[in-house]
């Protein structure tokens, strides 16, 4: 069980974190202690040095002012303060025997018969040598050829160094155990702390695939690149939700909006089964039949264009039409509907205007607002339809002076499927603005709507290049509708 457990750690990303960095941790103690027990034990080689090269240096003055005579009184002088300082003074003749020799009470007399036997070159006036032991660091020596040829030795064993860089070691070695722990401890709550969010992701997805679509990853605001991915998830997260809502939206209301019209098509022909009607009354059970299945075909039809225009491959009849001729074929055709709800319908147009368009998609477009200004416009409203030139286009207006549409609503109103509180009441599917947007992206145009809080709402559609080569359609994907909120 304990073995299992140890290996399932192991596996951790957390576990991992925390042994690199404690191993990071201990590897560059153990450097920077190399690097300091370096730098000291060269501060004392440096130092020992100096001690040997002033010794020589002074003897040598003395040499050359008084003579070897004095220089061995004063060698015998200063005998009490060499053996305290740890430092062998030799003086020799030019044959290497020896005239005075001071050696440290601590010298084996191995160490100081190894010196003696070392006479140097026989030119030059100074030279520097380490002398090996049998234990223990080796000898640092200096020697000097006086004017005569004598020779002044000098030397000292680095005792006292040694001792000091042993103990530097040890306190190191002691220290280390802690490090060591502490490193491994720090690791591993930094890797806590730092992991914190991917465990908060992880839980969070535990909680989605549970079926918890509200969930969200809690953020702690670090503004680190932790909490950006984060904040990125919440809002894939916030969009993933909007899109499920939506697509259940959606799926009800083509439920809905769908089961009228199969279900007079079942009882139309159940009605048509079941009684003994002569051929005329089979005859217009024959024409309710097709016409409901013209319109469940039209909105699936209508699904399919909208498809298309987004995956930018509708194909459209380009032709060279007068656009303000084609408007006022709209306007007549909803004149009647508009004068039964007492809407009043006005177009205000140039007496020609040329466009090179699919004459019926943009129809299309033209009815679809209309039917949509007059469907929402309360009796004694009014509707109003234009089309102007442009320098680089044409555009189209239809605004009316209904309640408008709600703030909430306004960015949706292009969605497949979506139908606003005030449409629910109506017959239809959601898709008549959807198709607008999809042919004016095809036209690769644009569709902007302005909102009017209790001034109703104006649609401009504005198609590029009148009269002109026919456009290169709209790629994929690329944004062609805008929503504008007017205050």
């Amino acid at each position: 069980m304990l073995s299992r457990t140890l290996k399932q750690l192991g596996k951790t990303l957390g576990f991992r974190l925390a042994l690199w960095y404690s191993a990071l941790f201990i590897l560059s103690s153990t450097i920077l202690f190399g690097v300091a027990f370096y730098l000291v034990s060269a501060t004392f080689r440096s130092y020992d040095h100096q001690i040997l090269q002033a010794k020589i240096n002074e003897y040598t003055q003395i040499e050359r002012a008084d003579g070897i005579p004095a220089l061995a009184a004063r060698v015998r002088f200063e005998e009490d303060h060499n053996l305290e300082s740890g430092i062998f003074i030799r003086l020799s003749d030019a044959h290497n025997r020896t005239i005075v020799s001071i050696t440290p009470r601590h010298w084996r007399p191995s160490e100081a018969s190894l010196l003696e036997g070392i006479a140097g070159p026989a030119s030059g006036e100074q030279w520097e040598t380490t002398v090996p032991r049998e234990r223990g660091d080796a000898l640092v020596l200096i020697g000097r050829r006086l004017s005569d040829g004598s020779i002044l030795q000098a030397a000292k064993r680095p005792e006292l160094r040694g001792k000091l860089l042993e103990s530097f070691a040890r306190i190191f070695a002691g220290i280390l155990a802690p490090v060591g722990l502490i490193g491994i401890a720090g690791g591993w709550l930094l890797s806590l702390r730092a992991l914190r969010p991917i465990r908060d992701l992880i839980g969070t997805v535990h909680s989605i695939a549970g079926g918890r679509m509200d969930a969200r990853v809690p953020s702690r605001n670090a503004g680190d690149e932790l909490d950006e991915l984060v904040r990125l998830f919440n809002a894939m997260l916030s969009r993933i939700e909007s899109l499920i809502n939506g697509m259940r939206e959606a799926l009800d209301n083509v439920a809905h909006d769908l089961r009228t019209p199969i279900t007079r098509l079942r009882n139309v022909i159940e009605t048509a089964l079941q009684s003994k009607a002569g051929a005329a009354e089979l005859r217009e059970a024959l024409m309710d039949t097709a016409e409901e299945a013209e319109r469940i075909n039209s909105a699936l039809g209508t699904l399919m264009d909208i498809s298309e225009a987004e995956k930018g491959i509708m194909e459209l009849n380009w032709e060279e039409a007068d656009l303000a001729a084609l408007i006022r074929q709209v306007v007549e055709l909803y004149q009647l509907a508009a004068e039964d709800k007492g809407v009043t319908l006005a177009a205000s147009l140039p007496g020609e205007l040329r466009v090179r368009v699919d004459s019926n998609r943009i129809r299309q477009v033209v009815a679809n607002l209309t039917d949509n200004a007059v469907k929402f416009t309360p009796g004694g409203g009014r509707v109003e339809i234009a089309a102007t030139a442009a320098a680089d286009g044409a555009k189209i207006t239809v605004a009316d002076d209904g309640m408008g549409i709600p703030e909430k609503e306004l960015p949706r109103i292009f969605e497949r499927l979506f139908r606003g509180e005030k449409s629910r009441s109506h017959r239809g599917l959601g898709l008549g603005l959807s198709i607008v947007q999809a042919v004016v992206r095809a036209h690769h145009g644009t569709v902007e709507v302005h909102r009017r809080p209790g001034r109703g709402s104006t649609f401009e559609v504005f198609l590029p290049n009148p009269a002109g080569p026919p456009p290169v359609p709209a790629s994929p994907g690329e944004p062609r509708r805008r929503a504008t909120l007017e205050r």
